[in-house]
Formats: structure tokens, sequence, C-alpha cells
């Protein structure tokens, strides 16, 4: 057992371990403009920061009136995203030391993200970050996608480990409610700085209003230290 007693932590990937939303940005903007869709911008893209893929292509198809099916875009997207993510997703330098320090610790931890499981093991793979984290759950794996907790429920459950044992790392929204509904502690690191203020994120133990910036590996380690169970 760690320092952290019976703690277990559980990342989202996309931009709480990752800086990989401008990947997706550009293989969204990529593949919306294929299908007639010349104006999406950054600003658009940052209202699907936090839910998943499938959720995503799904108001796209309602707001964009694509006609193509679900399961086409899906693999078409992912194929663009795959090509860029392969290259190019930086890992956070402290979210890097942090799992470092949480593994010198035996800490258990889980990957539970909206991402497809072809690109979480892509990025992990890439990142070097799979040399740490063997637990992976992707929204494709469960019946539902954040905000609803059955990522962060599944990946508690491959770990063994108590939903009120767990602290769940997120930058978006939608995650920090799913982590609300699983009953698991929650660490905020809004990506979106504008949406600090959403009441989802009211319900998070710690709050990083200033995101990746205000993150530091020391810093939650000594929180969960802090608001750990005895063992």
């Amino acid at each position: 057992m760690s320092n952290l007693g019976p703690t277990s932590v559980i990342f989202d990937l996309d931009g709480t371990l990752v800086d990989s939303e401008p990947n997706y940005y550009e293989a969204s903007r990529a593949l919306l403009a294929v299908h007639g869709v010349r104006d999406f911008t950054w600003e658009d893209n940052s209202q699907y920061v936090g839910i998943s893929t499938w959720e995503t292509l799904g108001l796209w198809r309602e707001r964009y009136g694509l006609t193509v099916p679900p399961a086409e875009l899906l693999g078409e997207l992912n194929r663009r995203y795959l090509d860029l993510a392969r290259v190019n997703t930086p890992a956070y330098p402290e979210m890097r030391k942090f799992v470092e320090l949480l593994a010198t610790e035996d800490v258990p931890m889980a990957v539970a993200s909206g991402s497809s499981p072809e690109a979480i093991a892509a990025i992990l793979a890439g990142t070097g970050l799979d040399a740490f984290l063997h637990t992976v759950v992707s929204a494709d794996e469960v019946e539902r996608g954040k905000p609803a907790p059955d990522v962060f429920l599944e990946a508690a459950r491959r770990l063994g480990a108590a939903p009120a044992d767990c602290v769940v790392l997120e930058d978006a929204a939608p995650g920090a409610a799913a982590a609300h509904a699983a009953g698991m502690r929650c660490i905020a690191i809004p990506y979106v700085a504008a949406q600090a203020d959403a009441p989802e994120f009211a319900t998070a133990d710690l709050l990083l209003r200033g995101g990746q910036e205000e993150f530091t590996a020391r810093a939650a380690y000594d929180w969960l230290a802090a608001s750990a169970r005895p063992s």
C-alpha cells in the first residue's frame, strides 16, 4: 500500500494527460471540409471538448446535415486523427511527473477516455506513458460516454478499487460531472479557461482555474496525501 492509502487515480486523456485537442481540431476541420463544411473554427471545436467522438459525430450530423453514415464518419475521423496523433501529441510535463511519482509508490492508475481504443493506445505509446498506464478504458467499451459515469466505474472495476477510493483528473465539464456521478473525487484542470465557471466544475474537490499552468505534480500529490483515507 502506498503513502496514499487505498487511493487509485484515474486520468482522462485528451486535454488532461496530453495536449491532443489541436490534433482533434485539425482532423475535424479537414473531415468537415471534405463534406462541405468549410468554416469550422477552434471556437466551434471547443463546444465538443470532453464528450465522446461518437456523440460529437451525432451532433455534427444534426448541425451540418451530414448524410454520411456515422460509422463511416468515425472511421474517416479516426484515420485523420491517428495520422496526426502518432507524430505529435505532447504530454504535459507536470502530468508526466505526476504519473511517474505515483508509479514509484505503486498507486493503481487507469486512463478513462472518450477517444477510441486505437487513439488511446497510439498516444500512450507515442508519449511513453504506456510504461506506467496499463489499465485503459475507452467510452467505446461502455454503454454511455461522459457525463455518464460508466467509463470511470469500469476503470475502477478493472483496478479492483472502490469508487470512493478513486480520484479522477479531468479537463472538461462532462468529465467532472461523470466523476461526481461515479461517486469519485475529482481534480479539475479546465482546458478551456472560460468554462471554469461551468456548474459541473463546482462539484470538483479541487478546481485549478488556471488549468495546466496551475498544475504541479508535487502539489497534486500533497493534496492526495492530505485527503487520503486511512488504509
